[in-house]
C-alpha cells in the first residue's frame, strides 16, 4: 500500500481522514462536524512549519475552515492556494463492499467515503509538501480546507468575509482539487435552486367559483418557466460544455390535500444551471418579473424564494498563468464541466482559480467510492511542480 505514495506515512494520514465522519447534509440527522478533519490537518501542517488558522463558520456550530500558510505573505498576495473541502455526502454503509469509513485497498484502488471527493487530495498535498522542508519560499503556499461544500457551501461563503486569503498587488492562484481525473477545468456552470409557492383559496370542488385553484395557476406558472427555459437555450450557448445551453429542471411539485377540494396551495421546486457570463441574481429577477403577470391573471399570491443562496457560474481566462501551467504539466487542454465547485468564491477574492484533482467525478457520491492508484503519483508530481513554479521561483 505504501508504495503508492512517496512517503509511507501518507497512507496513515489518508486512513485517518477517511476514518473521520465529516458528512454534511441539509438534514440535521445526518449532518456531522468537520472539526476532526480540521484538527488532523492542522496538526500535520504545523509539523511542516505552516502557520495555521482555524476559522469557525458563523452560525454553523461544529464547522470551521482552515487556512495554513507556508512562507511569508506580507499582505501582498501572490503564491499558490491548494484548496479542498473537508466534508462528504451521506452514504449507505450497508450497500458498500467494505466499511466506508475505513480506507481499504483492493484492485489497485483505495476505497472509502471521500477518497476521491475529496479527502484524497489533502493526503496527496501533504505527500508533495514534505519534500519542501527547509526550502526558501519566495511566494506563500496556502492550504485551504473548507466546511459544508456538499450541502450549503457555508464554509466558502464565510471565507469571502473572513479575510484570511486577502490578496495584495501580486496575483494569487488557486487549484481546487475536485476529482477531474487530473484534467484542468477552467469553467463550470452555476447552480440555483428555487421554490415557487402559489396560494389560492380552497373550496368545495362542486363549484369552482367557491375557490381559486392554486394548481391551475401552477400549471400556467410551469408553462411560463418552460418558455423561459426555451428562451435561455435559444439566447445563450457555450460550445465548451457538453450541454451547451443553460438548463432548467422542474424537479418536484406538491399541492392540494383531497380530490374533492379546490387546491388552496401548491409549490414547485426547480434548479437552473447558468453559463459563465450569466448572473444568478439577474435570472432570479427575470423569473419573478415574468411570473408576476401569471399570478395576477389567476388572482393568486406568488412567492419565489431560493432554497439556498446558489453558486455562480465560473470561468478563468485561458490566458491565466495557472491555466497555462496546468495545461502544460498535464498535456491536456482545459475543459468545462456542468457540476459546481467552490471556485467562484475564491475568484470573488481575486484569486485566479482552476479546478483539477485526482479521481473521477463518476466515482463521487457513489457506493464504493474509490481513488485509483494510477492517479496518485501523477497528482503528487503535479502539485510539486506547481509549488516550484508559483512559490519557489
Amino acid at each position: 500500500m505504501a508504495a503508492q505514495f512517496r512517503l509511507p506515512g501518507t497512507v496513515e494520514k489518508f486512513s485517518t481522514l477517511i476514518g473521520h465522519n465529516s458528512i454534511s447534509s441539509v438534514l440535521p440527522e445526518y449532518d456531522q462536524s468537520n472539526m476532526a478533519v480540521i484538527n488532523s490537518l492542522a496538526t500535520w501542517l504545523e509539523e511542516l512549519d505552516f502557520r495555521v488558522q482555524i476559522l469557525p463558520v458563523e452560525n454553523h456550530p461544529g464547522k470551521a475552515n482552515l487556512v495554513a500558510t507556508l512562507g511569508e505573505d506580507h499582505g501582498q498576495g501572490g503564491g499558490l492556494v491548494l484548496s479542498g473541502h473537508t466534508d462528504t455526502v451521506p452514504c449507505n454503509p450497508e450497500k458498500w463492499q467494505s466499511d466506508p469509513f475505513t480506507l481499504t485497498e483492493r484492485d489497485n484502488r483505495f476505497y472509502g467515503l471521500g477518497t476521491c471527493d475529496m479527502k484524497g487530495f489533502f493526503a496527496l498535498v501533504l505527500d508533495a509538501v514534505e519534500q519542501f522542508r527547509g526550502a526558501e519560499f519566495k511566494q506563500p503556499l496556502i492550504v485551504l480546507a473548507t466546511a459544508d461544500e456538499e450541502s450549503s457551501m457555508s464554509g466558502a461563503r464565510a471565507l469571502t468575509q473572513q479575510n484570511a486569503l486577502k490578496g495584495g498587488n501580486k496575483k494569487r492562484y488557486a487549484v481546487v482539487g475536485e476529482p477531474t481525473s487530473l484534467r484542468p477545468i477552467r469553467m463550470h456552470k452555476g447552480i440555483m435552486m428555487e421554490n415557487v409557492r402559489v396560494t389560492g383559496r380552497a373550496g368545495h370542488s362542486s363549484n369552482p367559483a367557491l375557490g381559486i385553484s392554486a394548481m391551475d395557476a401552477m400549471h400556467s406558472v410551469m408553462g411560463e418557466l418552460m418558455t423561459i427555459r426555451k428562451d435561455l437555450a435559444a439566447n445563450f450557448q457555450n460550445a465548451h460544455f457538453a450541454v451547451q445551453s443553460p438548463t432548467m429542471n422542474l424537479g418536484c411539485i406538491h399541492g392540494g390535500d383531497n380530490p374533492n377540494r379546490i387546491c388552496g396551495s401548491c409549490e414547485l421546486a426547480f434548479d437552473l444551471r447558468a453559463l459563465p457570463g450569466m448572473s444568478n441574481d439577474d435570472l432570479r429577477e427575470e423569473i419573478r418579473t415574468r411570473l408576476t403577470p401569471v399570478a395576477q391573471a389567476h388572482e393568486v399570491e406568488l412567492e419565489v424564494e431560493p432554497l439556498f443562496p446558489g453558486v455562480n457560474p465560473f470561468e478563468t481566462a485561458e490566458s491565466s498563468a495557472i491555466v497555462k501551467a496546468c495545461e502544460r504539466l498535464t498535456s491536456a487542454k482545459s475543459e468545462a464541466v456542468a457540476f459546481a465547485t467552490e471556485a467562484p468564491f475564491l475568484q470573488e477574492l481575486g484569486i485566479e482559480t482552476l479546478v483539477l484533482g485526482p479521481g473521477n467525478i463518476d466515482q463521487a457520491h457513489q457506493v464504493d467510492e474509490y481513488l485509483a492508484h494510477d492517479q496518485i503519483q501523477p497528482c503528487v508530481d503535479l502539485i510539486s511542480q506547481l509549488i516550484k513554479e508559483f512559490c519557489l521561483q
